[in-house]
């Protein structure tokens, strides 16, 4: 009796656990996840024939070789270039065909892609200004452009942190402190910290904030001398663009925007003027330069050549190399399709398929300059040897640059 009792005491137990045995749901098969494709960046330089350059045949190229034999000063140092220097040194007074000859015998075209094998990138254009001004301060010129002061503190952080590879600390020493340096609005309207490191006077102020810009310019002095001065070294402070915070406030349109139409705001809004050129923290120092220089230097340290030097991300295009432009002239449907030669390199200029056109010096440089923003395409020529090793990845492209504080 007891035997028959505790089995079915078992068969209760087992039957009340086995309601609680949740039932077995199957789940629909879901889709599987689709996976993507890797992003496979575009190579930056494919070789081309010669008449696949667009304009190539319709350029005078004795100019721009003379160009080029002026960049050979700094480049003949590289092994890829020593060879093509020497020819180029050979030439003397060459009419245009024997200029079209050496190129086409000693360099192999590269159309420059943008990372998404696109060919058509953005070209800006640059001058150098020049302002009436004075070596004393007057009545009349009383807006100081500085030299370089001794309190800039500039750390290279690479020497205590490799990774932070062209990286530079700038600032002042404040008791035990390193603080940042002092902001434009502190310089120019403040208790004038810079006193005594007063370089040149000038007039308009306005002005001397387009030569900040620019990096280099010529003082025309009361006696008629002409004086270059150049970028010496900057606060350390990020440049802010005073176009696009006039922009956001909408005080103009995007197809209004240009230098000519920011330096008549600012004028027509003197107050509000000085206060929007405040709101660039980045102030620029400078340097006198011999009076051999009557065009600024590039990142080269070779003096620019009107409408034949160029403004280049160096990290894609080396420096001394010739490119090769098509554009269009501002404001009209006029081809400019010219050799150049890659001479200078600037903050604002980075990417593949980018360049800035270096107009010249003086306003008429500056008014076409500053209305330059168009679409372009690059070809960039390198020696025929070393053409071959950077197709095989054994050389890559120069990145060696000094700022200019060009655009």
């Amino acid at each position: 009796m007891k035997k028959h009792l505790l089995t079915l005491l078992l068969l209760f137990l087992l039957a009340a656990c086995a309601d609680k045995v949740p039932p077995v749901v199957e789940e629909p098969e879901l889709p599987p996840v689709p996976i993507e494709p890797p992003i496979v960046e575009a190579d930056p330089l494919v070789p081309v024939a010669w008449n696949d350059v667009e304009g190539w045949l319709g350029d005078d190229l004795s100019v721009p070789l003379q160009v080029f034999q002026q960049s050979c000063r700094a480049t003949s140092k590289r092994i890829r270039w020593q060879t093509v220097c020497q020819e180029a040194a050979k030439l003397k007074a060459v009419e245009a065909q024997q200029a079209r000859d050496f190129f086409e015998t000693f360099f192999q075209p590269f159309q420059v892609r943008n990372k998404d094998g696109s060919a058509s990138g953005m070209i800006t254009g640059y001058y150098g200004p020049e302002l009436p001004g004075s070596r004393e301060p007057t009545e009349k010129y009383k807006y100081p452009l500085y030299t370089q002061p001794e309190d800039l503190l500039i750390v290279d952080l690479d020497e205590i942190y490799p990774e932070l590879n062209n990286y530079r600390l700038r600032g002042r020493v404040v008791g035990n402190r390193v603080v940042p340096y002092f902001e434009r609005s502190e310089i120019d309207n403040g208790a004038n910290p810079l006193a005594g490191n007063e370089l040149f006077w000038v007039a308009d102020p306005v002005e001397l904030f387009f030569l900040h810009i620019q990096g280099s310019g010529r003082i025309r002095l009361q006696n008629g001398e002409l004086v270059m001065v150049n970028y010496a070294n900057q606060n350390g402070h990020r440049y802010h663009s005073i176009g696009k915070l006039l922009l956001e406030r909408n005080e103009m349109t995007r197809n209004q925007m240009s230098m000519q139409n920011i330096r008549r705001w600012v004028e027509k809004n003197p107050e509000a003027g000085r206060k929007l050129l405040a709101e660039n923290p980045s102030y620029v120092f400078f340097r006198e330069l011999p009076a051999e220089f009557i065009s600024p230097p590039g990142a080269l340290g070779i003096p620019l050549t009107a409408r034949r030097s160029l403004a280049v991300d160096p990290r894609t295009i080396p420096l001394g190399a010739p490119v090769f432009l098509a554009t269009t002239v501002p404001g009209t449907d006029e081809l400019l399709q010219r050799l150049m030669v890659a001479q200078d390199t600037g903050g604002a200029i980075k990417g593949r398929v980018r360049a800035d056109f270096f107009w010249g010096m003086g306003n008429g440089a500056g008014e076409i300059a500053g209305r330059m923003k168009q679409d372009g395409r690059l070809w960039v020529l390198l020696p025929k040897v070393a053409s071959e090793e950077t197709l095989q990845g054994r050389i890559e492209p120069e990145t060696n640059s000094t700022a200019t504080g060009i655009n």
